[in-house]
């Protein structure tokens, strides 16, 4: 499995979402850096919760001494605590729809650890998430601030951030909300859709909206290694996630050229900036200055609490399976701050190379 991802800043996710834990080791960061585990309770906290409403646990193997990186690699462990025993037969023999179960079987000969998803499973995002977190906080020590909200469920849309003004207030306006929206009343109607969803055994998608500020220019290295691409690898590690889109996205192919361009302009603080931001704050690969803008689709989660139809990989036959006890149905809140610690992750990366920033 590729679980492995290297780009000035290594990140390794390991275990299985039914094994004892999962967890993560981080190399490559400055040494040094105040890390605030409250604050990366709190990162979590967004992303899952125990049974008793609390952020899951913790536990720092390596890298943190009194709060300070070492330089040696950070390797953190979630505990698995509370792990029900899973009946896999059925699985082995029908795969599920919209699951990895059938690809993951072919890519690994039957030997891949299939237990509530095992390695593919949405739970492995939680590591991601706190790797996310230190690289968040190491970020917003130099004053750059990612954050993203709910922007659309079923059709029904948020407001989006202003693509050329947006703040830092605008985005801890939203970070911490239990439903992650700009608009309270839109994500009442989100809330009563999914609610009524769920009441059908079904299961909603949308996108997720982010945004980066007070990233400097001239980060990013085309033509491999631009901005851009780092941003994606990291964003399509996240489950379920069909599209994502950089500024006006696919709105571009209905534009002109001049319609497209962000004509420059030299602001108050003799800064240049653009006054438009369709190209979402990279050209070339390579940041503007202007706010980084992405959205992401995800699709909706795959265990539904309806029947569907498979087949048997014994007899080749087509059969029905039932329906999933207790889906989720709806994922976003907790995709949220996943999309943060993405983007966090590959802002950092490629910040180590700009000048004095460590």
């Amino acid at each position: 499995m590729a679980s492995i991802w290297n780009n000035r800043i290594s990140v390794s996710v390991f275990g299985e979402t039914q094994g004892p834990a999962i967890g993560i080791t981080i190399d490559n960061l400055p040494p040094g850096e105040y890390i605030d585990t409250n604050q990366i309770s709190q990162f979590m906290g967004r992303h899952s919760t125990d049974e008793n409403g609390r952020p899951v646990l913790n536990q720092v193997m390596s890298g943190i001494l009194n709060n300070r990186t070492t330089g040696s690699p950070l390797c953190a462990f979630i505990q698995n605590t509370s792990v029900p025993p899973q009946d896999i037969s059925q699985i082995n023999r029908l795969p599920r729809p919209g699951h990895a179960d059938y690809t993951g079987t072919l890519r690994y000969k039957g030997f891949n650890d299939i237990r509530d998803g095992g390695h593919v499973s949405d739970s492995m995002t939680a590591p991601l998430c706190f790797a996310g977190a230190v690289c968040g906080q190491i970020l917003e020590r130099r004053g750059i601030y990612t954050g993203a909200h709910i922007e659309e469920v079923h059709g029904i849309h948020d407001r989006t951030f202003n693509h050329v003004s947006v703040t830092k207030e605008d985005i801890l306006a939203v970070r911490y909300k239990k439903f992650p929206v700009i608009q309270n009343a839109q994500g009442d109607k989100m809330l009563d859709d999914i609610y009524a969803a769920a009441e059908g055994g079904e299961t909603l998608g949308g996108a997720v909206e982010c945004v980066a500020v007070n990233v400097p220019a001239g980060i990013g290295s085309p033509v491999f290694n631009g901005l851009e691409n780092t941003i994606a690898q990291l964003m399509f590690a996240l489950p379920n996630i069909r599209g994502l889109e950089f500024g006006a996205g696919f709105d571009v192919t209905e534009m002109t050229g001049s319609q497209c361009n962000d004509s420059y302009y030299v602001d108050k603080h003799g800064h240049i900036r653009t006054a438009s931001n369709n190209h979402g704050g990279i050209l070339g690969g390579i940041s503007s200055g202007m706010p980084i803008v992405l959205k992401a689709a995800f699709r909706p989660p795959a265990a539904v609490g309806k029947a569907q139809q498979t087949v048997n990989l014994s007899s080749m036959e087509t059969e029905t399976l039932a329906p999933a006890s207790a889906p989720e149905s709806c994922i976003l809140p907790k995709l949220v701050p996943c999309v943060e610690a993405a983007v966090n992750i590959a802002l950092l990366s490629h910040m180590l190379d700009y000048p004095h920033f460590c």
